[in-house]
């Protein structure tokens, strides 16, 4: 027996989990070279075309069902992968040059860029005239972009306007980067 919103005509509608579900198979499938890319494209296309669960079936019949095992080597490797990467990023950060903040009671600002009036000159061709200044204001360190060319960034955010920023913060200035000291 159909309920009242279903006829043996008209089935009920694919929900978005069955959808997704489907999807995640596909996209499983062309983790594990199952499928190729061209492959993946045209049945990602059909199963969010699709409007009965029959059709997401065909569409992920030929592929393996996930089991427990094969989530615990590719969660695994996820892990391993993520940590690969910030240890790379705590290292490189170790060797980076520092800046070393000026005193904060002198009241005055530093100016960095490419200019020789600026307090702190930095000669490469990403670095603007002018191209940004740091400044202690309210009890904390401010930095401003002042309209640089290849912008200001701090821990590889690029700043608009202004960016609150501590001792150890990762700062760029173009392709220049710098760790912020107080020693």
């Amino acid at each position: 027996m159909t309920s009242s919103f279903e006829s043996p005509l008209h089935p009920a509608r694919l929900s978005d989990a069955e959808r997704d579900k489907a999807l995640k198979a596909l996209r499983d499938g062309v983790a594990l070279g199952r499928l190729s890319h061209d492959t993946f494209i045209r049945r990602m296309e059909l199963a969010l075309a699709a409007r009965h669960s029959e059709e997401l079936v065909a569409l992920t019949a030929d592929l393996p069902t996930e089991n427990r095992v094969s989530r615990l080597v590719f969660g695994a490797v996820e892990a391993v992968s993520g940590f690969t990467v910030r240890l790379r990023r705590a290292w490189q950060a170790e060797r980076l040059p520092k800046l070393l903040l000026p005193h904060p009671g002198t009241g005055r600002s530093l100016r960095i860029g490419r200019d020789p009036a600026n307090g702190l000159r930095l000669s490469h061709e990403t670095v603007s005239r002018v191209h940004a200044e740091l400044g202690f204001q309210g009890g904390m360190w401010v930095l401003r972009d002042l309209g640089s060319t290849n912008g200001t960034t701090v821990n590889g955010r690029r700043v608009v306007g202004a960016a609150v920023v501590r001792q150890g913060d990762q700062i760029g200035f173009g392709q220049m980067v710098f760790r912020l000291s107080a020693d």
